[in-house]
């Protein structure tokens, strides 16, 4: 008799964006009618770089001759990307080893899979309202608990991370050993600046604790006291893990490129209190279970850096920061309590009247024709929220701002 790993029933059977695009559908077939405007899910919307187009049409024609082949990637991902992610760190006057990176098919992946190398009686910290992947990695592995009569974790220490804090998260105010971190925020679109993210770094070094930084939206940092790397703050080395991605960089959402970044400073230990550095079980782990990301989508992510991607890039990021600017300015001039859009792709906004946001979500969908993403979908504390995104056209988040200006 085959047994299932029974913490996967633990988490929920659909995914909460599927859930959106299933009542989304639903509207779709009674009023087929109906322009609908997305600014829920995360994905990007605008075509690729053309530097990064180029350099993988050149790699592909590379792929056409068996002088110029290539199979399965080094397990740490192609040199020629390697040096040039570590080129940009320097550029920020961080230096980091040419072994600390790997290069990984987006964040997502490796935010849950970091659970594999880790004990099963860490203790994991997560903010709250949070990207749901860091509770469900935790939820699967084991490392939960049980659910409480509040939707919550036994095992879980949940940062408070609300509007007294101005949906910054707090500090642990018990010993916990694993800290999911991201910066800035999803959902929140708010940000840790130097000051309250060096906070985290000496709680994690005092604790002998690792704290996960998710670094996916850091292009899009426009404040000079918002770090776009946590190793800008001292002692960082010691104690974290950097995850960034190109998927909202640069659009490889469809492509699936990032990295993550392990300084052998890191150090795990063994029941007997050995120590052992991390990023020799994150390699074995790598080697195993990973064959790599493909020569064609590794040489468009290194067009990235180069001087003409890196322009090309800025301007991809800045017209869906202007969309969000856009989006904040709009509701705040409605008088609603607003967060993010500065540092962020993400506007995180309270309800009018404080109405539930699964509610107010179908009343934007079936009044307006608006898709946004109810807060309570990022847990309990997320109720009576909701998250606009800047990933939309232009027009689109005109438009959208049109409909409900005056009527919310």
């Amino acid at each position: 008799m085959a047994l299932a790993n029974e913490n996967y029933l633990k988490t929920p059977e659909i995914y909460c964006f599927d859930e959106i695009e299933k009542r989304v559908n639903a509207y779709k077939l009674l009023h087929p009618d109906k322009k609908i405007i997305r600014l829920g899910v995360g994905d990007v919307t605008r075509a690729l770089p053309n530097e990064v187009v180029k350099a993988m049409h050149g790699a592909i024609d590379e792929m056409a001759f068996q002088a110029t082949f290539r199979g399965y990637s080094p397990p740490q991902g192609y040199d020629f990307l390697i040096e040039k992610i570590l080129k940009d760190y320097r550029s920020m006057g961080i230096t980091l080893d040419k072994e600390s990176i790997f290069i990984n098919d987006g964040a997502k992946s490796d935010i849950g899979n970091i659970g594999h190398v880790l004990g099963r009686d860490n203790i994991i910290a997560i903010a709250e309202p949070v990207y749901p992947v860091y509770e469900n990695a935790t939820i699967m592995s084991g490392r939960a608990g049980f659910q409480t009569e509040d939707g919550k974790w036994s095992n879980v220490v949940y940062l408070r991370c609300d509007q007294e804090t101005g949906f910054i998260p707090e500090l642990p105010q018990e010993k916990v050993d694993i800290i999911y971190l991201c910066n800035p925020n999803n959902p929140t679109g708010t940000s840790l600046n130097k000051i309250e993210l060096k906070r985290f770094v000496d709680y994690a070094i005092e604790q002998d604790a690792i704290i996960v930084y998710d670094a996916a939206y850091q292009a899009y940092v426009t404040e000079d006291d918002v770090p776009k790397s946590i190793y800008e703050i001292k002692g960082a080395k010691k104690v974290a893990i950097e995850i960034r991605s190109f998927s909202k960089t640069a659009g490889f959402t469809g492509l699936r490129c990032g990295f993550s970044v392990f300084p052998p400073e890191i150090t795990v230990h063994n029941m007997m209190g050995e120590g052992f550095p991390l990023i020799k079980l994150w390699s074995r782990r790598n080697a195993n279970y990973t064959n790599g990301v493909s020569y064609v989508v590794q040489r468009g992510a290194e067009a990235v850096f180069s001087r003409k991607g890196k322009a090309e890039v800025r301007e991809l990021v800045n017209y869906y920061l202007n969309n969000a600017s856009l989006i904040r300015k709009e509701l705040l001039s409605m008088g609603l309590k607003v967060y993010g859009g500065k540092s962020s792709p993400y506007v995180w906004f309270k309800t009018p009247d404080g109405e539930a946001s699964w509610k107010f979500f179908q009343q934007l969908l079936y009044e307006f024709q608006i898709v946004g993403t109810p807060g309570v979908v990022f847990g309990n504390a997320g109720e009576g929220y909701m998250r606009f995104t800047g990933f939309s056209s232009r027009e689109g988040t005109e438009m959208a701002m049109q409909r409900i200006r005056g009527n919310l």
